[in-house]
């Protein structure tokens, strides 16, 4: 058997804790390292414990499960955050994606669901893209926060942001809308081809291997970025 996934528990409920560590001591491959009932203990146990993947209840008292995962996943990256609440909400869907949410769940996931989000967030995935992609407009929003960020932004931190041209941005977000090659090709002017060909420069330059994940790789890395000058907004023939 390889290395158990490590799980950290936070909720301030004590039965509800208890009755996740008893549906993860039943798999073989996870390993419950431990529990906290608020956001500052819970920062501690990270830091101390290195989990693998972090359950946190959004309803905590004091600092809240997304205050809490942001400060985890600033100070540790690589630990996955599946952030879970009472009941879906797009606002918290929206906060979770913003703070780096690997999965956003409501409370009453069944158990066999929960290990096995908790199994491919451990690998690196991120489910939350599918929440994401269920709610076009959560994404729209996303794709807007970071354009109004966009104009705010020195040149300093927009060269590191911003690995994309203005029109791959442009051909991002048109997929984010849900166009197809061919209405992004009519939308901007320019052939189906050189819509293909800037897909094949986006994926490879995101080093991801659909069109999906290109989107919200780029919503989570802040690099979608509509606040381009007008004079390099040209049209590309094609």
């Amino acid at each position: 058997m390889g290395t158990r996934i490590r799980v950290l528990i936070i909720d301030d409920h004590p039965l509800f804790r208890q009755g996740i560590r008893w549906s993860l001591e039943e798999v073989g491959d996870m390993e419950v390292v431990g529990e906290a009932e608020n956001g500052q203990e819970a920062i501690k146990l990270a830091e101390r414990l290195m989990p693998d993947v972090v359950l946190v209840d959004i309803n905590l008292p004091g600092l809240n499960g997304l205050e809490v995962a942001r400060v985890i996943k600033r100070r540790e990256p690589r630990i996955a955050m599946i952030v879970l609440s009472v009941y879906e909400d797009d606002e918290q869907l929206f906060q979770a994606i913003k703070v780096g949410a690997a999965a956003y769940s409501s409370k009453d996931v069944h158990p066999t669901a929960l290990i096995s989000m908790i199994r491919d967030v451990s690998r690196g995935r991120y489910l939350i893209n599918e929440s994401v992609l269920a709610k076009p407009h959560v994404a729209t929003r996303v794709l807007h926060q970071f354009r109004e960020l966009a104009s705010t932004e020195d040149e300093q931190t927009s060269a590191l942001f911003a690995p994309l041209t203005s029109r791959e941005i442009e051909i991002l977000d048109c997929i984010a809308r849900g166009l197809s090659n061919k209405e992004i090709a009519n939308e901007l002017s320019i052939s189906g081809q050189t819509v293909k060909n800037h897909i094949t420069s986006i994926l490879s330059k995101l080093q991801v291997n659909d069109r999906t994940m290109a989107v919200i790789y780029a919503i989570k890395k802040g690099w979608i970025k509509m606040g381009y000058d007008t004079a390099t907004n040209h049209h590309v023939v094609g």
